[in-house]
């Protein structure tokens, strides 16, 4: 009977995460929400973007639980030296502290988030990536992925995170670990971050071959491709 009911259950998350895929498909066919405006980042809000003082919950209906005992970050692909860190290991990296606003391509955006976390140069010092490596690929626990060229990801600004506002950062946020790129819309700074991929060739993500833009500047209104 318990069987039965968790078929049935996962069956409706299922049809859940379908229908937020789908719907959200269609914003990209129709175009919803573009302006049609650009905007120099110096505008700190983007072309077409909302003030939010709360952080909107968005996922596909899955928020995977990642115990820290067992947490591992593996940064592997085109680089000189293959890391995987355990969750004491990262921390024992430098940590950092920063401000910063986020962009989420559904129209909301939150000024002076504070974050804790180490910044990617660290990361990318570690692994050294090679001449050949290009791009990045995210790989998230829930599946997902998405992708960014090598030079958006090595910023000054762009961290993986482990605190907001002092606490750790909730689960439906991507806790315990997420990327953030500030510069971009919010859907690359991936959550629940579990791989850093390092390829020599550009490979669109999960949203990317959606109909989302592949590079996804918030001033440049790249919301769809």
């Amino acid at each position: 009977m318990a069987e039965a009911a968790d078929t049935g259950r996962v069956t409706i998350l299922g049809r859940i995460k379908e229908k937020l895929i789908e719907r959200k498909e269609d914003w990209a066919r129709e175009g919803r929400l573009l302006t049609g405006t650009h905007a120099a980042p110096e505008q700190r809000l983007p072309p077409g973007q909302r003030l939010v003082r709360d952080w909107p919950v968005l996922d596909l209906g899955v928020q995977p639980d990642v115990p820290l005992a067992g947490f591992r970050l593996d940064l592997d692909g085109a680089v000189e030296r293959k890391q995987s860190l355990s969750w004491e290991a990262f921390l024992a990296l430098p940590q950092v502290e920063s401000a910063s606003d986020i962009h989420c391509v559904t129209q909301w955006s939150r000024y002076d988030n504070h974050w804790k976390g180490v910044a990617v140069r660290t990361l990318l010092e570690r692994a050294q990536p090679k001449p050949e490596a290009a791009h990045v690929v995210f790989h998230a626990h829930d599946g997902y992925t998405t992708n960014v060229r090598l030079d958006q990801f090595d910023q000054p600004d762009v961290f993986l995170v482990h605190q907001w506002e002092g606490k750790p950062i909730p689960r439906q946020h991507g806790g315990p670990l997420r990327v953030l790129i500030p510069r971009l819309y919010f859907w690359k700074s991936a959550k629940w971050i579990r791989r850093i991929e390092f390829v020599t060739a550009d490979r669109p993500g999960f949203w990317e071959v959606r109909g989302y833009h592949n590079n996804a500047d918030p001033w440049l209104e790249e919301r769809y491709s």
